[in-house]
């Protein structure tokens, strides 16, 4: 462990340090003194000519974290909580007259039905016989949505109406339950079964609204085909689910910095039976890297990267910029394509985080989300070790991958 305390030698010299009291039988003067130390949490005393108290510090020390790498390509199967509403449409009565029941009501794009009448909802399905239902008696809905905005729970009433192009009650709201999609496993940790995927959180295509994760799953995917990435134009991977044969798992967690659960069991892994060692964010640093990534079937490759910039205090999403300067990547793909999120981004031998989005004018470069995030979020290192501040993502010229 180092503290960089970023002194000159001549004061330096003058500083005493002490952890939990006891003062380190071996540490360099000057800006940076190693300590050798079990995990847990430190106290460190500095002061000035061992008098003058200067800092006092409590440390967590982490223990190191070994996983086994991904780039495994896998599909994706998310169920949210209610159902998330993606669409409003006009309806015309036997009349002629048109009503729009919900947009009266301010039902929003990306709230979320959760109850209809007391009733728990899931399905698109169920909502939509419920509410011919209803209808049919002469009914009202009461219904209870969580606001896309505030994340709080309203409720409302709204009187069906008879749409005389379906032949059935509605009330002008189009519903979506799930999603799916091709992603890209991160790692996968075998103490504890769990797994990271992603990088990002799983948003409704639509809306753009996170998803509230009711459950979910993962499993192999084969990639059948790439488009390439253009300028203005994100590429993608073009796959199909194989089943659970190769990887299963549930999905448990739908956060800024990935998708997580546990593993039916564990991967392959195509270097070796060993693990990798997962870097903390102060031990990331510009220069070159590789990720592992499936462009066809299910092979993994390695590609060579650059890490240009690395913001280990910046929000989740946006821990490092990346670019592809794999010329055999670029030809393939154009740069970073959707389906690639999430693909794994080793430095030194150390696993340092994971691709997450794409610049929109320009392909090549991306973010990275850093791989202690992914750990925090997963359950395997316990969050009280960082102070991270989350944060609400603004205005980026970037989309998921």
């Amino acid at each position: 462990m180092d503290f960089d305390l970023n002194l000159p030698k001549f004061l330096a010299d003058n500083f005493e340090f002490t952890i939990n009291g006891v003062k380190p039988t071996t540490f360099y003067l000057g800006s940076t003194t190693p300590v050798a130390a079990n995990p847990g949490q430190l106290e460190v005393q500095v002061k000035l000519f061992g008098l003058i108290p200067v800092r006092h510090m409590t440390v967590s020390v982490v223990p190191e974290i070994r996983v086994i790498p991904g780039g495994q390509a896998i599909g994706v199967m998310v169920e949210s909580e209610g159902v998330m509403v993606v669409g409003r449409s006009a309806i015309v009565d036997e009349k002629g007259i048109r009503h729009n029941p919900a947009a009266e009501a301010g039902v929003e794009l990306g709230d979320v039905l959760i109850k209809v009448n007391g009733q728990k909802v899931e399905t698109e399905s169920q909502v939509r016989d419920i509410i011919n239902k209803l209808g049919q008696d002469g009914k009202s809905l009461d219904m209870e949505l969580r606001d896309r905005h505030s994340k709080e729970i309203y409720k409302t009433r709204i009187k069906p109406i008879y749409c005389n192009e379906t032949k059935r009650y509605r009330i002008g709201l189009f519903v979506r339950d799930s999603t799916a999609g091709v992603g890209t496993m991160t790692f996968f940790d075998p103490q504890t079964k769990s797994y990271g995927a992603l990088g990002h959180i799983i948003s409704d295509i639509d809306t753009c609204q996170p998803i509230n994760l009711d459950r979910g799953k993962i499993v192999a995917a084969r990639i059948e085909g790439i488009r390439i990435g253009r300028k203005g134009q994100p590429g993608e991977k073009m796959g199909v689910f194989r089943g659970e044969n190769d990887i299963s798992g549930t999905i448990t967690k739908n956060t800024n910095c990935g998708i997580f659960g546990k593993l039916n069991k564990a991967p392959k892994n195509i270097y070796g039976n060993g693990t990798v060692p997962v870097a903390m964010a102060g031990e990331v640093k510009e220069g070159p890297a590789e990720i592992y990534t499936v462009l066809k079937g299910d092979k993994i490759e390695k590609f060579k990267i650059q890490i240009e910039q690395v913001n280990p205090h910046s929000t989740e999403g946006k821990g490092m910029i990346i670019k592809i300067v794999d010329q055999r990547l670029l030809q393939k793909t154009g740069g970073i394509i959707q389906g690639m999120s999430g693909s794994p981004i080793i430095q030194d031998g150390k696993l340092v985080g994971a691709v997450t989005h794409v610049f929109i004018n320009d392909p090549s470069r991306g973010y990275g989300v850093l791989a202690e995030w992914m750990l925090y979020d997963s359950g395997v290192l316990p969050k009280h070790v960082s102070e991270r501040n989350y944060a609400e993502f603004g205005a980026m010229t970037n989309i998921a991958c």
